[in-house]
């Protein structure tokens, strides 16, 4: 196997890379993702009107208990102590979407980006949960890390045009 495949060992088996000779550093990352839906259901969302509840609210729950939930459900990732998340949810009406954005922190050997990123996962697909009865067609997209810092790879930030 190619040395630059971390996750195979020499038979070509996928294993789990050893971070513990790594240094532990501040690390951070932010994701964002969006749920593109209809005016009418933005309105509902916006008033209260979704019969499931507080769409915003078990959205941004959904989606820290997702960050934290990440090894279990991504099989080459470390279970990481995350230090803190934000996560947060928006209304935009030009785009008519609820847009999302979450930040992952830790003291640790390997990134949080998958965290950030299954944070607005699970926060996109709870939109999606709780919306589907007024509106099936509800698109999620642009889930993408927008910056990381801290690890062995440097800094990273997205250039974003819209």
């Amino acid at each position: 196997m190619r040395e630059d495949f971390t996750h195979f060992d020499d038979t070509g088996r996928a294993r789990m890379v050893d971070v513990g000779e790594k240094r532990p550093t501040r690390r951070r990352a932010l994701a964002g993702g969006r749920v593109y839906v209809s005016r009418e259901t933005l309105a509902l969302i916006r008033g209260g009107g979704i019969k499931k509840g507080d769409v915003l609210a078990v959205a941004q729950v959904a989606g820290i208990m997702g960050a934290k939930r990440t090894a279990e459900l991504i099989p080459m990732c470390h279970p990481v102590q995350v230090d803190g998340i934000e996560l947060t949810l928006a209304l935009d009406g030009d785009r008519c979407c609820v847009d999302i954005r979450a930040e992952v922190r830790c003291d640790g050997q390997t990134g949080v980006e998958m965290e950030a990123l299954t944070a607005v996962s699970a926060a996109a697909l709870t939109v999606y949960d709780m919306c589907k009865a007024v509106q099936r067609d509800a698109v999620i997209s642009d889930i993408r890390l927008l910056e990381k810092t801290g690890g062995v790879h440097g800094d990273f930030r997205r250039e974003e045009t819209t």
